[in-house]
């Protein structure tokens, strides 16, 4: 591994977030792709790879935690100088997240006739569903490398690089699926297996080249013995990060699968509605994801340099950033709703609801700038059991039980679900701007600070 000593930086914030946000935005059409080509194939292959692939998405945010912990801590690290002390951290969770991987991908593999009983898949479609579990579960733990060395290549400012590796992914992928599905260039027609083929080939070349940027940008090679040394300190703060992250991810998944159920008992045209809507709003969601994971590098590198106040005035400024970028966004969604909306249906009734929705989100949106940006802003000062324990409240007794109460109990439908939505995302936005304020973040930022300093509680620049 690397030995040389970095001075603390802060990259720019901009230039952190806009390559953040297409690589996020990559991430989501991977799986909208997929399921576009196959929808060529039936109405059933679709419903098999839907399905097959929440099972796949559930251990990708698994792996997500480490990613989460390892991006704040190094940071932490690189802010106070300490290169080797960022690389020993980069080469633990870089050889956890492999060995959970494979851990994932065995269990997935050889269990991926009962895990598809258990989502009550019928035999028809568990003929689709199969092959492609088999495939995408059986590679998981490439995901994994390439989720642990975007979070180290991320937290060392090289935001574009994990792009451009979505965007030549994305491209494979596209291609791969064309060649295998409708079987160009005399390739065999292999249908949904044609498919997983590609995402799982476009999946490895992703991995090879993140291993090379590794080496190539930040000179850190991580040997065979980092794969069996893993420090259980080292691994701690890590887990100290990122598992209070993974809780309030789950509890957030948990909570919106909850209203969705109440939405799908108002009927499959309000379940249609919200599904299309949802696909609008996630393009403002990644605007306010980009902008709070870019804050984190930067309020990242502060606390490891001990600069506690200008970290302080750094969430401000983001968050003026994030309101404008957010509020933008949200008011030409909602102006062109009507069209955006044509492009998935031709039901009038869908769309008009579906356009008051998006105008619920001009309110909306700005509480969720509160809540993302101010909850990665906490989690870098080291503050990570905070937001976990006030989202999970407002999570469940605000936008789960209040969806229940307003769109179902007073009957709004899917207004009420939303009006729930911006009070959970406005509520909980508000609890951790004022904990920023009141600075209660900053004696943990002053605890991290202090173990950067200490050489990670003295361990030697040798290990």
């Amino acid at each position: 591994m690397s030995r040389t000593t970095t001075s603390a930086v802060k990259p720019s914030l901009l230039a952190l977030a806009w390559p953040i946000f297409i690589e996020q935005l990559l991430h989501l059409t991977t799986g909208m792709v997929d399921t576009f080509m196959v929808s060529h194939i039936s109405d059933d292959a679709v419903a098999a790879l839907g399905t097959a692939n929440q099972i796949v998405v559930l251990f990708v945010i698994l792996f997500g935690f480490v990613g989460i912990g390892t991006s704040v801590v190094v940071t932490h690290h690189l802010g106070g100088g300490d290169r080797a002390g960022a690389d020993r951290i980069a080469a633990t969770a870089i050889g956890v997240n492999t060995w959970l991987g494979l851990l994932a991908s065995l269990f997935v593999y050889f269990a991926a006739e009962p895990l598809l009983k258990l989502m009550q898949l019928s035999p028809a479609l568990r003929e689709y569903a199969l092959p492609f579990l088999a495939l995408m579960g059986g590679t998981l733990f490439l995901e994994a490398m390439n989720l642990a060395i975007s979070a180290v290549l991320r937290a060392h400012g090289h935001t574009r690089d994990p792009m451009l590796v979505a965007i030549g992914q994305n491209i494979l992928n596209i291609i791969g699926n064309a060649v295998l599905l409708f079987g160009l260039f005399g390739a065999p027609k292999m249908g949904v297996v044609g498919v997983a083929l590609s995402t799982v080939f476009s999946r490895l070349v992703a991995c090879l080249v993140m291993w090379a940027l590794l080496e190539y940008r930040i000179h850190l090679s991580v040997r065979a013995r980092d794969f069996f040394d893993v420090s259980r300190e080292r691994l701690a703060r890590i887990l100290h990060i990122g598992l209070p992250a993974a809780g309030e991810q789950i509890s957030w998944y948990l909570a919106f699968m909850t209203v969705t159920a109440f939405t799908a008992r108002m009927g499959d045209q309000a379940l249609a509605t919200q599904s299309y809507a949802m696909q609008l709003v996630w393009v403002v969601v990644l605007c306010s994801v980009a902008i709070g994971l870019a804050t984190e590098i930067v309020i990242g590198h502060l606390v490891g340099a001990g600069q506690f106040d200008e970290a302080y005035r750094q969430l401000l400024r983001s968050l003026r950033v994030g309101f404008g970028i957010a509020l933008i966004v949200a008011a030409l969604v909602a102006l062109f709703a009507p069209l955006l909306l044509g492009i998935f249906t031709s039901d009038p009734a869908i769309i008009a609801t579906g356009a008051l929705l998006m105008r619920i989100g001009l309110i909306l949106e700005p509480g969720r700038v509160f809540n993302i940006v101010v909850i990665n802003s906490l989690r870098a000062t080291g503050d990570a059991r905070y937001p976990v324990l006030i989202g999970a409240f407002s999570m469940w007794c605000v936008l789960a039980f209040g969806s229940w109460l307003l769109g179902t109990f007073f009957g709004l439908g899917l207004v009420g679900v939303w009006i729930a939505m911006a009070a959970d995302e406005w509520l909980r936005g508000m609890l951790m701007y004022r904990r920023w304020k009141q600075r209660k973040w900053l004696k943990y930022a002053q605890r991290t600070h202090a173990k950067v300093q200490a050489g990670v509680h003295g361990e030697p620049a040798s290990a």
